[in-house]
């Protein structure tokens, strides 16, 4: 992961976002268990990499999930989520197939159009990246995953007509992204 360093203070394109420095500084500090995150590049505080590690006692255990956060400008942020999509393929029902997370607290605030959600379970600038990647750790670790509203047709359809296939699936990925890690 990117660090910062004395001589490349991060920004976001010419304006400091105090809160993602403050939040990045956190992170160093004080490492959560299950991910670890930095900056993609030294200069910008918008764009993030994690990885994430597959959740004990799920289908996920012995995973490494490439991801990316990218925030929206100083200007929007936190009044705006930023969004997720992971880099290592995956497979799961709140996953698009284009890797984009699909979770209530990365939805812009405010009411649901379609009434899946209530307003408090969207963003809400008090989200960290911590409570980010906690809702993702805690979604992968869901068994069976939910069904409500799948970003993945295909994969969510699979959960309910064949879950042994749903799981070779997953733990096919699983293998190929600890082998792709320490390559």
């Amino acid at each position: 992961m990117a660090s910062t360093t004395p001589s490349k203070t991060p920004s976001s394109n010419g304006r400091d976002n105090l809160i993602l420095r403050r939040q990045l500084m956190d992170l160093k500090k004080h490492p959560v268990e299950g991910f670890s995150a930095g900056l993609v590049d030294d200069i910008n505080l918008l764009e993030w990499q994690v990885m994430i590690i597959g959740p004990p006692d799920t289908l996920y255990e012995g995973g490494f999930f490439k991801a990316r956060l990218s925030f929206p400008p100083a200007r929007e942020f936190p009044l705006l989520p930023p969004k997720m999509r992971f880099i290592t393929e995956m497979w799961h029902p709140n996953i698009y197939e284009s890797g984009e997370v699909c979770i209530s607290i990365l939805h812009a605030p405010g009411e649901d159009q379609w009434g899946y959600e209530d307003a408090g379970e969207r963003w809400l600038p008090i989200h960290t990246v911590e409570t980010i990647l906690v809702s993702v750790i805690s979604l992968l670790s869901q068994d069976p995953p939910s069904l409500d509203s799948p970003a993945n047709v295909d994969a969510a359809k699979q959960v309910r007509t064949d879950l042994a296939s749903y799981q070779k699936k997953v733990r096919r990925l699983v293998r190929r992204s600890a082998e792709d890690a320490f390559e």
